[in-house]
């Protein structure tokens, strides 16, 4: 992988940017070049770091920071594994975990973003699953590569066995195969599927499909929701000279911008439009309006690991042998987030008050 060439930046007191390092580093127009290699494909999932790009948050800590768009092909967790590979990478927790596990990476969660899950199972109400409990007899979609473990682990402590007490079927990445009753429960995010759902005509009657069509089962409430996006980056590299300095800087541009997502959506929606998204602008109304409430609100601030999620997290996939271990302490550095935010003393990054808009459903997401 090409790396992005780096362009000297004056550097102040380790740990930090001074105000007249910055200042003098802007007036010459001196940005650190860095890259950041995404989840997915460009999606609202990713509203905060466009919005740090288009708004200049990262400027103002003197970045320059090029995007590397994810894919059914493209797993980040490797793709910031390598040497020179980019040095920011974000991912769910167990699939980097997974990789540090088999002696892969040595990647390091420097700022835990998604506060909560946003895993679904969803089923028709006309064959309603509504618990684990009920996946007995019947044929449950997962996607796989470490996103079944949610799911998995659910149907373990309802007593439940995969392919034993119920089928397992990979699904893709449309709901196509519950759309077509090919299988009885689609997993599904928040932001994501379960929209794509919503989005579609029901046939019987003309219109969009409702959500009292479908019977959702939410893992949060479960109680085997596991972390998911969060930004890493290699250790090797943090280790560098300066490199922890560029951390510090490109997560309170990050956080920034998630914030001004928080409070701004609909300019962030056009925002992530505009970066190259090829989903509709009602799709990424509703991604904005469910991706919001995996951040907002962080009661110890944005990036902050919730320790007993992370527990949680870890426990799962050992216990389902995703993982052969548990993670060394190694994997979460909470410092670099710590003064990150320190940073950004007139921004709001607890998000306390935050309340879930509404957005319409539109046809196919346009």
């Amino acid at each position: 992988m090409h790396k992005p060439r780096k362009i000297g930046v004056a550097l102040g007191a380790a740990g930090l940017l001074t105000a007249s390092s910055l200042g003098s580093a802007m007036a010459q127009d001196d940005l650190t070049e860095v890259s950041m290699v995404l989840q997915w494909v460009p999606q609202a999932q990713f509203a905060g770091y466009y919005a740090a790009d288009a708004l200049g948050f990262w400027e103002e800590q003197g970045l320059k920071v090029n995007f590397i768009d994810g894919g059914p092909e493209v797993f980040p967790q490797v793709e910031g594994s390598l040497p020179d590979g980019p040095e920011f990478a974000t991912s769910w927790v167990p699939r980097v975990l997974a990789v540090r596990d088999a002696g892969q990476s040595d990647l390091v969660n420097i700022g835990q973003v998604f506060q909560r899950s946003a895993t679904l199972s969803v089923s028709w109400a006309d064959n309603p699953v509504a618990s684990p409990e009920e996946f007995a007899g019947k044929t449950v979609g997962v996607w796989g590569g470490g996103n079944e473990l949610e799911v998995f682990a659910a149907a373990q402590a309802a007593g439940l066995e995969p392919d034993v007490d119920f089928s397992t079927a990979i699904q893709s990445f449309t709901m196509d195969q519950l759309l077509n009753r090919e299988i009885d429960v689609a997993e599904a995010m928040t932001y994501n599927e379960y929209a794509q759902l919503l989005e579609t005509i029901n046939p019987d009657t003309g219109e969009l499909y409702q959500a009292d069509d479908f019977v959702i089962i939410d893992y949060n409430e479960v109680g085997t929701a596991m972390l998911q996006d969060a930004i890493h980056a290699r250790a090797s590299w943090l280790a560098e000279e300066g490199n922890e300095d560029i951390a510090v800087r490109f997560l309170a541009g990050a956080f920034k911008g998630w914030a001004y997502c928080r409070d701004n959506p609909e300019e962030c929606v056009q925002i992530t439009f505009d970066a190259g998204s090829e989903l509709g602008l009602g799709h990424q109304r509703w991604q904005m309006n469910e991706i919001n409430p995996l951040i907002w609100p962080s009661p110890d601030g944005i990036g902050a690991m919730p320790q007993d999620e992370f527990d949680k997290t870890v426990q799962i996939a050992v216990d389902s042998g995703f993982l052969a271990a548990a993670p060394g302490e190694d994997y979460v550095r909470t410092d670099l987030a710590e003064q990150a935010r320190a940073l950004l003393t007139d921004t709001d990054l607890t998000g306390e008050g935050f309340e879930k808009g509404t957005v319409e459903v539109t046809e196919n997401g346009e």
